[in-house]
């Protein structure tokens, strides 16, 4: 009987150690020389398919590792640079790459945003009048390599052109089809070339067909995916989905491809109940996505034998691949250098090492029978029971405090109206306030500090004293700069979901956890395993500091629930609205101290809201109701006059300005540098009577922006915004810029808002 194979879909860039962002960011540095930094990448790059070729997975993806963003990747591919960039033909070079990504002293870093509703960013491909071509096969490039240098028989891993044209800007919703369409050749001439060298399987990832695709498009899929097959039919073809279910299951299904891969784990069932309904196509694979690859809790191996075991019944084992519901970019690499946490949390952990071998493990159980993995399946029960009986996940007053969630208010006191007035006459701000987002720069003598401090080389007091002398030293830098609502600079944090976990019950953090966020910015996020509540408070002592410094409003500076949880690995043994609640009121808490001693101003930063909506737009509302809700829960119980600020970055929010609206924030802040001023656009569309600041540069770029570049910003806004109501800040906080840059940037900022403050007193007069 023919076996079962195992699979992968993609392997984190960064290295168990982040050797990946060390690399990256000494080249940047100018510390390493161009053939030494590609010779360290390829260093990692071999390790990783090492890894993954001694654990036993048969079909191995190349091309997913990245120097920054796969989507990056493919854009280059093709040649696509905007003429900002003076890119001129051939293969684009890696100043020009990471120019695009990160910017430079001449031209604007492309636009970057959410990778559907995940929390990894991507680069936004522009295509104004682009003419595509291939300049470069890497796909080619790195099957040579693997195959060459470690025996390895790949499996080349590209985006697919419809989800690619999709995330891409600069085009009309008309050109669309035709847009794909002239991507299909130089789709066809990599799968022809990658044909010549004996490639077998291709997977080619169309993450788009599992958000509400139309008709039309499958049809669209249906040409594009036949042109492809008759111009290399001898290249198996997946055509990978993932993160949700596909509507139109028989369709896709019959598209000709090779194989399809499916999501088992984010589908919500729909995909075994299409099966059941519709069966699967004799002449095709189907890799079944069984593994989460985008949460850290072990798999409980009895269940998804089950699954795999009713969805072999539709497909014969010749024609099944076992593999994770994703690309493993989205969790940490090992468990194993966790030493430091409890066994019980430990156990039940699995990062993308322990995934693999789960794949491998449940591969195993299909073909040589259950019995020959009793050992792990008896380790993966006792490990996930004994966590759900632990008293982490048995608080009694948590857990009735979620059972009588309705006995809290979830509404201010007075309308925004009202509110505004009040609030003028406390803060007696000028028309245009200008203001940051939060943190300032971290440099590496803070984090050395930091660092000191949790080795015990430096006592509590001594750190303390060390905090206080950074944030006088920035409050006495934002009074010089002009500003006019300042921060306390964040310099005790290390991360806006971090620093709040770690004084919250029920988190938990690990040591090397890391995740890829964006380019080099990795992020640690939080293990939500038990039940939440505050333990100590969290902010009071360093704002209270702060604001006692200066006769300027200074902000509280909070994350908020949402963003909490969409940026935490989430248990998965309670709904997560429930978690959500319990990290509002927790947060409620911490309002009502920072209120009670003395902060009138409090940001509730919810980030996160937008990049969390589910892909089916079916799904919309309950989830925007909820996190609208837990906003409210954490935000309400003050007094008119305190304001409470909210911040959102790196999304399109124009489908949700109603909900932003109903958080009933009295000011948000908005990035719109990178999308240049597009969102602009929706305000154009809807009325917004709130507070409500566009960042005005973008901070993820080194360079200083002109004062006018800024005034273009803020006077597109000021056509659909009213003056009254509009704030000036950057796009986001500043902690991963240099000091000199963000005090020239924000001199700048303050520049403009007064030259405006100026014209708009004139014109008025």
């Amino acid at each position: 009987m023919s076996q079962i194979q195992s699979s992968n879909l993609g392997y984190p860039r960064i290295g168990e150690k982040r050797e990946w962002k060390k690399v990256l960011e000494q080249y940047w540095a100018g510390n390493l020389d161009k053939g030494t930094f590609l010779n360290q990448m390829e260093e990692i790059r071999l390790q990783h398919l090492k890894k993954q070729k001694e654990q036993g997975i048969d079909l191995i993806p190349i091309g997913d590792f990245s120097f920054y963003d796969h989507v990056l990747d493919t854009a280059v591919m093709f040649g696509l640079v905007p003429e900002r960039f003076d890119y001129a033909t051939g293969p684009v070079s890696l100043e020009t790459y990471f120019d695009m990504a990160r910017g430079n002293k001449g031209a604007v870093a492309c636009e970057m945003t959410k990778w559907f509703n995940t929390n990894y960013h991507y680069i936004v491909p522009e295509l104004n009048n682009a003419e595509p071509k291939l300049v470069e096969n890497r796909l080619l490039t790195f099957y040579k390599e693997a195959k060459q240098k470690l025996n390895i028989d790949g499996k080349p891993v590209i985006l697919g052109p419809v989800t690619f044209v999709k995330l891409s800007k600069g085009y009309k919703k008309s050109e669309f089809h035709d847009l794909v369409k002239r991507f299909v050749p130089l789709y066809a001439e990599i799968l022809q070339e990658l044909q010549t060298e004996g490639v077998q399987w291709v997977q080619i990832d169309e993450p788009i067909v599992a958000t509400n695709i139309t008709y039309e498009e499958v049809e669209l899929l249906r040409e594009v995916y036949q042109q492809l097959h008759e111009a290399a039919p001898n290249v198996h073809v997946i055509l990978q989905t993932y993160f949700d279910h596909i509507e139109y299951f028989k369709e896709v299904c019959s598209l000709p491809v090779h194989g399809i891969g499916l999501d088992f784990v984010h589908d919500g069932g729909h995909h075994l109940n299409a099966l059941k309904s519709f069966g699967f196509p004799n002449d095709k694979v189907l890799a079944a996505g069984v593994v989460n690859g985008r949460n850290i809790w072990r798999c409980n191996l009895e269940e998804q034998i089950s699954l795999l075991t009713e969805i072999s019944e539709f497909v014969s084992n010749d024609r099944l691949i076992v593999q994770p519901s994703s690309s493993l970019l989205h969790v940490p690499v090992t468990v194993k250098s966790e030493e430091a946490l409890d066994e019980v949390l430990k156990n039940a952990l699995s990062f993308a090492d322990e995934k693999i071998n789960e794949v491998v493990v449940l591969t195993k159980a299909l073909n040589n029978g259950i019995e020959s993995i009793q050992e792990q399946l008896k380790e993966s029960t006792t490990a996930i029971q004994s966590l759900n009986h632990s008293s982490f996940r048995n608080n009694s007053d948590v857990q009735d405090a979620i059972k009588n969630i309705h006995v809290y208010d979830v509404g201010r006191r007075a309308d925004f109206s009202i509110r505004q007035e009040l609030q003028a006459n406390t803060f007696g701000l000028p028309i245009l306030p200008t203001t940051t987002i939060g943190s300032f720069p971290q440099t590496k003598e803070v984090r050395n500090q930091r660092l000191k401090w949790r080795k015990g080389e430096l006592t509590d007091a001594e750190y303390e004293e060390y905090i206080k002398a950074e944030i006088k030293k920035w409050i006495d830098i934002q009074e010089e700069l002009g500003l006019d609502v300042l921060v306390h600079g964040e310099f005790e944090r290390t991360d806006m979901v971090e620093y709040f976990g770690e004084k919250l019950l029920g988190f938990q953090f690990t040591k090397f956890g890391w995740v890829q966020s964006y380019g080099s910015r990795c992020v640690k996020p939080p293990l939500i395993y038990g039940d939440v509540d505050l333990k100590e408070s969290m902010t009071v002592k360093e704002t209270v500091f702060a604001q006692s410094l200066t006769s300027k409003p200074v902000k509280g500076m909070l994350t908020g629930p949402i963003t909490i949880l969409n940026w935490s690995f989430v248990r998965d043994d309670i709904s997560r609205f429930d978690v959500a609640n319990q990290i509002a009121l927790a947060l409620r808490k911490e309002v009502d101290s920072l209120e009670k001693n003395g902060i009138r101003m409090i940001q509730v930063d919810e980030p996160a809201i937008r990049e969390g909506l589910p892909l089916k737009r079916e799904n919309w509302d309950r989830y925007l109701n909820e996190a609208v809700y837990a906003f409210k829960l954490a935000t309400t119980s003050v007094q008119d006059e305190t304001q409470i600020h909210t911040h959102m970055c790196y999304s399109d929010f124009k489908n949700i300005i109603t909900t932003i609206d109903e958080l009933d924030a009295d000011v948000i802040s908005i990035e719109t540098s990178r999308s240049h001023g597009e969102l602009i656009q929706a305000f154009e569309e809807t009325t917004y009577n709130k507070g409500i600041g566009l960042g005005v540069y973008d901070i993820h770029s080194p360079r200083v922006p002109k004062v006018e570049e800024l005034l273009r910003n803020i006077d597109r806004a000021l056509q659909v915004l009213d003056p009254k109501l509009f704030w000036i800040n950057p796009d986001c906080g500043l902690k991963t810029r240099g000091i000199e840059e963000t005090i020239a940037a924000l001199k700048v900022m303050v520049e403009a808002a007064e030259y405006t403050r100026e014209k708009l007193l004139v014109n008025n007069s």
